[in-house]
């Protein structure tokens, strides 16, 4: 059974950062490719940033420059640096994983950025 386990989150300053880390259960090989998710309220869950297995990465357009994904295989582990930090990044942050079959997801973990 997949578990993505995130960490991380937390109440911060605007212009502060965060680091959000997801530890997948077994082999981070497993997966094609993982991702950030963020879902504030009243809003549809989006696209924030992914990495594929080659190392590949993308980001929206709101946080390019500001964030940045990676993973550390030995650990199993994708990190999301955030650095900053606007109030409008406050949303719950998901951790994504997908297989050519289907995609796994975190719990979520809060990020609130105050002004």
């Amino acid at each position: 059974q997949v578990q993505l386990v995130e960490s991380g989150g937390g109440l911060v300053q605007a212009g502060g950062s965060l680091r959000l880390s997801c530890a997948t259960s077994g082999s981070i090989f497993r997966f094609n490719a993982m991702g950030w998710h963020l879902q504030a309220p009243g809003k549809q869950r989006e696209l924030v940033a992914g990495i594929t297995s080659g190392g590949s990465t993308n980001y929206a357009d709101s946080v390019k420059g500001r964030f940045t994904i990676s993973r550390d295989n030995a650990k199993n582990t994708v990190y999301l640096q955030m650095t900053s930090l606007k109030p409008e990044d406050t949303a719950v942050y998901y951790c994504n994983a997908q297989t050519l079959i289907r995609e796994y997801w975190g719990q979520g973990t809060q990020v609130t950025v105050s002004s």
